[in-house]
């Protein structure tokens, strides 16, 4: 990392105050101080009268373009929601009876559920190993569903591989970027939608979430519950018909929390400053000095996964170390706020409970 990398790096740092230490940011990420005192602003107002919805719409637009600009994309290609599992939803009910949707094992419910929901309309949906499915791709292949980084284990997926197999068969790539978006550079280009949800590596409060994807893709999309927030026009769009939607890609926006924008708006302009790279070669240093530790293999993740004895988590909760079990393993995340000292920490406190 270069000098300006470095001192970027230290100004962001400036903005958090974990009072643990916190690897957790695979379930939710820290909120930065420019978020917390917008949110705080915006409490009052609801509390005092003086809140204005209407001016809440600047903010949504403004991380709107904000997630563009991290992820290489213009802002007209971005629609804004509240979960992953709506979007995913929306594109499930593109696929006609027969389609043959392809799964990685162990895939994250919220985009595995929306596409199984489907089973009782001809959907087929297949589960296979994450390294396997480039290769399960073939001339039935409708969609592939994937997480660009696996929700359990941290496994980054082969995201190239995917493009390949499915422009050569014909096939949509649906990718979430939920666990990679912030510290992970995706290329984007033929990947046909991106949905990502913006409280976990994005430092947003829970409640928003992008979809994105190629202007053809996402033409073929039909909204399944359209709002006034999908309206021509937001403010003429709340009575009585005619239906008269947005056109483009904000005919798919959902009514937004506008708590969870007021607090993303700062977070996503962070991330821009300090740039993705800088944060991926952060991140990746401390869960790889992880790894080395454990006698693991480097992987380049942010992510690590781990069998531990029941009840590790307690225990490191106890000595300050805030991380998760998913599905019988530890799961921690390093993202920008982490330090190598977190590392040692974690490091310690588990051999201390082994």
């Amino acid at each position: 990392m270069d000098r300006t990398g470095r001192a970027r790096l230290r100004e962001a740092q400036s903005q958090f105050s974990s009072e643990n230490t916190y690897l957790n940011t695979a379930t939710h990420g820290l909120i930065p101080h420019t978020a917390r005192l917008a949110l705080d602003r915006n409490t009052h107002e609801v509390a005092t009268g003086g809140f204005c919805p209407g001016a809440v719409d600047s903010v949504v637009d403004a991380a709107r373009t904000a997630y563009a600009r991290l992820v290489g994309v213009t802002a007209d290609r971005v629609a804004v929601g509240t979960h992953t599992s709506q979007f995913v939803g929306t594109v499930a009910a593109t696929l006609p009876p027969g389609s043959e949707v392809l799964l990685a094992e162990g895939e994250f419910t919220s985009i595995a559920f929306p596409l199984m929901n489907r089973l009782e309309h001809g959907v087929r949906v297949r589960e296979v190993p994450l390294d396997r499915l480039p290769d399960e791709v073939g001339p039935t292949t409708t969609l592939v569903a994937v997480a660009a980084v696996q929700s359990a284990t941290g496994q980054i997926a082969p995201i190239e591989e995917l493009r390949s197999a499915c422009a050569d068969h014909g096939a949509r790539l649906l990718l979430d970027t939920s666990q990679s978006a912030g510290w992970l550079s995706t290329p984007l280009d033929g990947v046909d939608y991106i949905v990502c949800s913006t409280y976990k590596w994005l430092l947003g409060p829970r409640g928003g979430a992008f979809l994105t994807g190629t202007d053809e893709a996402l033409a073929e999309l039909s909204p399944l519950a359209p709002g006034w927030f999908a309206g021509a026009d937001l403010w003429d769009s709340l009575y009585g018909g005619p239906l008269r939607l947005a056109e483009g890609t904000r005919r798919l926006d959902l009514a937004p929390v506008w708590s969870a924008w007021i607090g993303l708006a700062p977070a996503l302009d962070l991330l821009n400053e300090v740039g993705v790279a800088t944060v991926h070669e952060h991140d990746a240093a401390l869960a790889d000095r992880f790894r080395n530790a454990m006698g693991l293999a480097e992987t380049g993740s942010a992510i690590v996964s781990l069998p531990v004895p029941g009840g590790t988590a307690e225990r490191l909760a106890e000595s300050g170390v805030a991380a998760a079990v998913r599905d019988g393993r530890l799961r921690v995340g390093f993202h920008l706020y982490n330090t190598e000292e977190d590392v040692d920490h974690l490091v310690k406190a588990l051999s201390e409970n082994r």
